[in-house]
């Protein structure tokens, strides 16, 4: 063996055993403490708009500002892995996290608590979860399907503890010295970040990590996005800063991906309308069933059902849309969990009752897992690869902005009307709008490109003695199935 195959194979060494699979418990630890956590906030909701004397409108702001915030840093966490590393960035994180909480702890109104426990807080866990993800891909390669499943459960075992823990801290010392508490325990990220130690690979290894933080494609796109940024616009060859600017635009949130790729831009408006009324439910369900005279530890429960299904269902759902029969035909499996999630809703419309409401969790937490499941795979289907973590940016940024709104525009009608039946009336709105406007604009690109391609026929015929830049277009579709022409359509 050579000298370098020699290094590649040492310098591989990490992967898919050993330490790798201590990183694997991190980013299951990470992922209950950052995307698992906003899941309690809806425990707290009462007592805030108590303390603070706020509308529902009000209250419902801080848990939007920590969602929409975790999931729209990501083009800011992925320059920071970028610049420091994984590791760095996850310890930042914790730490950003942790103050956030200890600070909200000594809020005196209800805006401090917009800029500590939510904006603080939120963009702590979205550099921690987002950095441990992109770790998580460097120190698996041939097991990185399996280790990401398995660190998806951490979200399902965060949803199930923090609201049980959330009420018997609340009950028993208050909101105020629980947050303090929850600070303490987010800067174990910190601990868990430490256990990220860098992989070292060897010039021209292979092993790359596919995730946010570091592209799959990097060398390719930058060369690409190189290319395209001197040649059409030639005023930006004259400013170099313009020109940067512009590279770091398109890297990082790529409007040209959107603009030109039909099936990413369908997808992107179907889940960003569709973000507006999917956290609503997260955010009330626990005062609706309060006011309607639940108990507060039942009504505590009810999130906990949601994380517990989860577990078991989510990683059967992940298994099943890997079945090469939902190849290029996950996003009809997406657009079906959607609808179940908004139709879900109208139970909880017609009764209140503790019994129903379980019934409404199991029935909400089976959709949930499809989603969850499927979020980002379906967007791995509909954009190549080499360009993924740029359409991730764009993609979490829009949703983001409707997680942001979503919650205080709804709290702000149940305020007007006094009705929380609104709330689910608003949820499944948008959420079977946006499964409808999905499937049925998917099925219809399918069908169009199918046209094109049984129109192509007679035309290849007729000019096989013509030139043609592209001669093997013809068959390199005939190989492919046509059920995934859209996939990468440009």
């Amino acid at each position: 063996m050579s000298q370098g195959g020699a290094a590649a194979c040492k310098a591989a060494k990490p992967q898919d055993q050993g330490w790798a699979w201590m990183v694997l418990l991190a980013a299951v630890l990470l992922q209950g403490l950052t995307l698992g956590f906003p899941s309690c906030i809806g425990v707290f909701f009462t007592d805030l708009q108590h303390e603070f004397q706020a509308s529902n409108s009000e209250t419902s702001w801080f848990p939007s500002i920590m969602v929409a915030v975790l999931h729209g840093g990501g083009p800011l966490c992925s320059i920071l892995v970028k610049r420091f590393g994984c590791r760095f960035a996850v310890m930042l994180g914790g730490l950003l996290s942790g103050v956030g909480m200890v600070s909200s702890s000594f809020c005196k109104s209800i805006s401090q608590l917009y800029l500590t426990a939510g904006l603080i807080t939120g963009l702590g866990s979205c550099f921690s979860f987002q950095a441990g993800v992109t770790a998580l891909g460097y120190y698996f390669v041939r097991w990185r399907t399996l280790a990401n499943a398995m660190a998806s459960t951490g979200v399902s075992l965060g949803f199930t503890l923090w609201p049980l823990l959330s009420q018997y801290l609340l009950d028993e010392m208050g909101w105020r010295n629980t947050f303090l508490i929850f600070g303490g325990i987010l800067l174990n990220c910190c601990v868990c970040g430490a256990i990220m130690r860098p992989v070292q690979l060897a010039s021209g290894s292979p092993l790359r990590s596919p995730k946010p933080g570091e592209e799959p494609g990097r060398r390719a796109e930058e060369a690409q996005l190189s290319n395209g940024a001197s040649s059409p616009h030639p005023e930006l060859q004259q400013h170099p800063r313009r020109t940067a600017c512009f590279q770091m635009l398109q890297k990082y949130l790529a409007f040209d991906i959107f603009c030109q790729n039909k099936g990413y831009r369908i997808y992107t408006i179907g889940v960003t309308w569709m973000m507006m009324g999917f956290a609503l439910p997260h955010v009330y369900l626990v005062p609706y069933a309060i006011q309607n005279g639940v108990e507060e530890r039942r009504a505590a429960l009810l999130i906990s059902v949601i994380g517990f299904i989860n577990i078991f269902i989510r990683p059967l759902t992940g298994l099943l849309s890997g079945h090469r029969v939902f190849t290029g035909r996950r996003i009809y499996l997406f657009s079906l969990a959607v609808l179940l999630c908004g139709l879900s809703n109208f139970i909880c419309i017609t009764s209140a009752e503790f019994s129903v409401l379980i019934v409404y969790c199991v029935i909400l937490s089976i959709a949930m897992s499809g989603i969850g499941a499927l979020t980002f795979q379906v967007l791995m289907d509909v954009v190549e690869m080499d360009r993924f973590s740029s359409a991730l940016g764009l993609f979490t940024i829009l949703e983001s902005i409707t997680l942001l709104i979503g919650p205080p525009l709804t709290g702000l009608l149940v305020d007007i009307t006094s009705d929380f039946h609104y709330v689910f009336y608003n949820s499944s709105f948008f959420l079977i709008s946006a499964a409808l406007f999905m499937g049925l604009s998917f099925c219809a690109l399918e069908k169009k490109n199918k046209l094109k391609e049984a129109s192509k026929v007679p035309l290849d015929n007729a000019s096989r003695y013509e030139y043609n830049e592209m001669p093997t277009e013809p068959q390199s579709e005939s190989q492919s199935p046509p059920a995934v022409v859209y996939i990468t359509s440009i």
